[in-house]
């Protein structure tokens, strides 16, 4: 039997937060975060985590679950999010992931096949020495050399998965797009409905810019500094997030704050057109302009009808 699985997804700064706990309460169901940076403690205001005090009394899980320095993959999450989906459902609860991580969707809603290879710790410290040497970046375009596909998905400066890539390759011979060759293989364990906001881009952008102002008058600067002043190292990868790593060049004294800000904003934004893109290669994703409704009831209304009438005709108890 189909467990069902409601996914709300979207670009940074859209809205979802507050829209997921508004349906959770109509739909009665709990969230799961799909965000990648929201894993990790002392990590808030950066990450635009939510506060207890806004959660509504909705139970939300694989928040601040890992230090900064844990590592967390992507087989972690798929492991821990589809316990749980189920877990939800046995209480005839609705599942409701929310959040703008494509890795952490694409792992629930696609085969993605995690490969076993053991770690080969001796490659892996001749690569961290080449990287603390000449750069992630020289890293990258070794991984480029190999295995063209991966160094496209893979971001420059996550040097653990580029050093994964590699030593996959090292130890097999066969690179991870190949391994993972089945990526677009859709599950069917769930009755899913996938919904992804949207908005116009210049409203986006200006909701993005505001948020980034907020994140200052918050206190980002004196997050980041505690992060350093308990131990962390700035080449840790939650430490590469955006909004950390522009406000860590400016205690280093490399840029103003004014010109971190900006970095800030600009990144986020560029993440946002990113996620956009992601999230239309599938097909399955019923898309939600927020500017064809009136307000945020409007909205919400819409989608908990819309919703509602999808798990009701699964024929699945739990939602009535």
């Amino acid at each position: 039997m189909r467990e069902n699985l409601f996914i709300l997804i979207g670009p940074t700064a859209i809205g979802k937060t507050e829209l997921s706990i508004n349906l959770a309460k109509k739909l009665d169901g709990e969230i799961i975060s799909a965000d990648s940076m929201q894993i990790y403690k002392y990590m808030d205001i950066g990450t635009a985590k939510i506060k207890v005090n806004e959660m509504g009394c909705i139970t939300h899980y694989l928040i601040d679950i890992i230090y900064p320095d844990d590592e967390y993959t992507v087989a972690n999450y798929q492991r821990d999010a589809s316990k749980l989906i189920t877990d939800i459902n046995m209480k005839n609860k609705l599942p409701i992931v929310v959040g703008g991580t494509g890795l952490y969707i694409n792992s629930l809603v696609y085969n993605l096949n995690f490969t076993k290879v053991p770690p080969n710790d001796v490659y892996r410290q001749e690569l961290e020495v080449l990287a603390d040497s000449y750069g992630d970046s020289y890293l990258h375009d070794k991984l480029a050399e190999v295995d063209l596909e991966s160094s496209k998905t893979i971001n420059i400066n996550d040097r653990k998965r580029i050093i994964r890539a590699l030593e996959v390759y090292k130890v097999t011979g066969k690179t991870i797009s190949e391994y993972n060759k089945d990526f677009r293989r859709e599950v069917d364990k769930y009755n899913l409905y996938m919904m992804c906001l949207n908005m116009d881009r210049r409203k986006l952008y200006d909701r993005i810019n505001r948020r980034v102002d907020t994140m200052i008058e918050e206190g980002l600067v004196d997050e980041v500094q505690s992060i350093l002043n308990r131990g962390y190292n700035k080449s840790l990868i939650s430490l590469k997030g955006i909004g950390y790593k522009e406000i860590i060049m400016y205690l280093e004294g490399d840029i103003t704050l004014d010109e971190a800000i900006d970095k800030i904003k600009q990144g986020s934004r560029n993440y946002a057109k990113r996620q956009l893109t992601w999230f239309r290669r599938d097909t399955r994703i019923k898309w939600i302009n927020k500017d064809d409704f009136e307000d945020f009831y409007e909205l919400s209304n819409y989608i908990y009808n819309h919703v509602k009438d999808i798990f009701n005709n699964s024929n699945k108890e739990g939602l009535k």
